[in-house]
C-alpha cells in the first residue's frame, strides 16, 4: 500500500477505478520452467482484476530447483529392447537414450525397415 493512505480509502479508490484485489491464502507457489522450478514458500499472493484482466502478484522468498530431464534407463529396459530387436546392449541403450526413455520408440528405431 501507499504510505500515509488509509487502507480503507485505498480500497475505495481502487474500486472506483475498477480494480478489484483478492488476497489468496497460499501455502506455496511453484513456477515450472523448461530447465528449472522456482518455489516460493509461505508467499503473499494477491489476484488483481483490472478491466477484466487478471494479474497475480506474488512476493516471498524464492528458491530454484534444477529439473533433471534425463530419463533413467534400467538394465531391464535395455534387456527388453534387446529381446525385441536383437540389438546389442550398446545399441539398445543408445536407442533408449535417443528416445528419451520411451521403450516403444526405441524398439521402432531399431527395427529393420
Amino acid at each position: 500500500m501507499i504510505p500515509g493512505v488509509n487502507p480503507r480509502q485505498m480500497k475505495q479508490m481502487m474500486k472506483q477505478m475498477g480494480i478489484q484485489q483478492v488476497d489468496i491464502d497460499a501455502v506455496r507457489v511453484t513456477i515450472e520452467c523448461p530447465d528449472r522450478r522456482i518455489v516460493i514458500e509461505r508467499p503473499q499472493v494477491a489476484k488483481v482484476n483490472m478491466m477484466g484482466q487478471d494479474t497475480w502478484q506474488v512476493s516471498g522468498v524464492a528458491r530454484e530447483e534444477s529439473l533433471d530431464t534425463a530419463a533413467e534407463i534400467t538394465d531391464e529396459d535395455v534387456k527388453t529392447v534387446m529381446d525385441q530387436t536383437g540389438a546389442s546392449e550398446e545399441n539398445a541403450r543408445a536407442a533408449i537414450e535417443e528416445a528419451q526413455g520411451d521403450l516403444a520408440d526405441a524398439i521402432m528405431k531399431l527395427q529393420p525397415e
